[in-house]
């Protein structure tokens, strides 16, 4: 992927090929600047790539892939909405039945301790409750793949770590096909099946290693010798390439 910046051409991703398979969760991690969210883009079908070819279930994808769901860093919740009425934006644009949707709305916001709020607006709630309705919101339509970038970014540490925990269930329970994006080692290893380690600009895949732990993870996972082995050679990686 390549592109113009002030006249400048920049070379986001240079001979990027990676498979997912459906139903895994990996984590696409790297430093900053290095194309991970331009990967995620091109993975909706947002950006067009500038050589080669992004396929899903084998289909040329050339257009905005409309079966994903998406989380950005930011909740991008409407503040004039109700928490529902914002979970419930995809099936009014995608014009499903409005009272099933509503029931699965409820539902989703229950299963992360949303219920109750469901009349409340965003600016009456925390950052982390906004995230959760905007992961409620990105799961409404059952979306065969759920893209998210850096969704965790902006919140607390102890928040970060109950997001994290309600990903992990909520995916052990719907197993979608999960793409996330991050920059923190031990995040991606906690919730993936498979880690892919990025190089600075121009974004090249350096490694992917398997996270062999069992799922769902609890918390206590972090203080298991193969997690931290995981995240050590990680981190060795990144250092052999000037990174930390």
């Amino acid at each position: 992927m390549t592109y113009q910046s002030r006249g400048v051409r920049v070379d986001a991703l240079k001979d990027v090929s990676l498979d997912i398979a459906a139903g895994s969760f990996v984590s696409v991690l790297g430093p900053s600047g290095c194309g991970k969210s331009t990967l995620m883009m091109l993975a909706a079908g947002l950006y067009r790539p500038s050589s080669g070819e992004l396929r899903v279930d084998g289909r040329l994808l050339d257009d905005c892939y409309t079966e994903a769901g998406i989380v950005f860093q930011t909740d991008v919740l409407l503040p004039w909405l109700s928490i529902l009425d914002n979970v419930l934006m995809p099936a009014r644009i995608k014009n499903l039945n409005i009272e099933a949707a509503t029931e699965r709305g409820r539902a989703l916001l229950a299963q992360v301790g949303l219920s109750g709020f469901e009349k409340h607006y965003p600016g009456e709630l925390s950052g982390g409750m906004r995230q959760r309705a905007a992961i409620c919101r990105a799961l409404l339509s059952e979306p065969s793949v759920l893209l998210m970038d850096e969704p965790f970014g902006a919140l607390d540490a102890l928040t970060r770590e109950r997001m994290q925990s309600d990903i992990n269930r909520l995916w052990a329970e719907h197993r979608k096909t999960v793409l996330l994006i991050t920059h923190d080692i031990e995040e991606a290893v906690l919730l993936s099946d498979e880690v892919v380690v990025m190089s600075p600009r121009p974004g090249r895949i350096l490694s992917r290693f398997q996270v062999d732990l069992p799922q769902p993870r609890e918390p206590a996972i972090r203080r298991d010798p193969r997690f931290h082995r995981i995240v050590d050679d990680i981190r060795a990686l990144f250092q052999q390439a000037g990174v930390l």
